[in-house]
């Protein structure tokens, strides 16, 4: 009398891969949900500003000059950024000089400067890879030149945008990246600041992650 041990492997050696043909999906209901693109960025805000995400627009203006000027209202002093990106030298290289709020590179090991980072950091910088319309919400692809931290430690981040890389549906942002057939290791959808509920279902933000998020949205491409 076999196991249910050997029941199971007999099953699954029967079904080996190439065996069984995969049953076609029909992605048409997806395909359908199309916004011109005047409307997918007021959508995607008007969206992340319900669960309390805040919006900088710096219009034609330099956005590192904005995102200074913004930091220095808010009484921030300091941004962790990744000094590798794209995006991040631009920031590096539009930075005002002079008093107020300064940069802060991300070039070290976490362990060479923790103290300074999870105590001593008030915000952190990230590039996007676009926004999802139909949701409401950023795609973000950490990287070692922006690690995950850089969203995630800081009490607020701060996420720039480019208006036209904003997708109808995440569906057709995994068409476009193809991550059907190479699929990033890291990958995050990013709607509003952390927020979590306890049983009682009230809303508690920044228990596990910044606080505040502030995205930059800017016409421009951003890489």
């Amino acid at each position: 009398m076999s196991s249910a041990r050997d029941e199971i492997l007999s099953s699954l050696r029967a079904h080996r891969a190439g065996d069984s043909p995969v049953a076609p999906s029909d992605f048409g209901v997806l395909r359908t949900k199309v916004w011109p693109p005047e409307e997918r960025y007021p959508r995607l805000r008007r969206l992340m500003e319900a669960v309390k995400t805040e919006f900088l627009e710096p219009g034609p203006g330099p956005w590192p000059e904005a995102i200074r000027a913004w930091m220095a209202s808010q009484g921030l002093r300091t941004l962790l950024f990744g000094p590798g990106s794209p995006a991040g030298r631009r920031l590096a290289a539009g930075w005002p000089s002079g008093t107020g709020p300064r940069l802060i590179p991300y070039d070290r090991p976490v362990e060479e400067h923790k103290r300074e980072l999870f105590e001593e950091t008030d915000a952190g910088f990230t590039s996007t890879l676009g926004g999802i319309a139909e949701t409401g919400g950023l795609i973000l692809r950490p990287s070692p030149e922006e690690p995950r931290l850089l969203s995630l430690v800081p009490p607020v981040h701060i996420a720039l945008l480019s208006v036209g890389d904003i997708r109808n549906t995440f569906w057709e942002a995994v068409v476009s990246f193809a991550w059907g057939s190479s699929m990033p290791p890291n990958a995050l959808l990013v709607s509003g600041p952390s927020k979590t509920a306890d049983i009682e279902q009230t809303l508690a933000y920044g228990v596990h992650g910044p606080k505040r998020l502030l995205v930059v949205a800017v016409a421009a491409p951003v890489i």
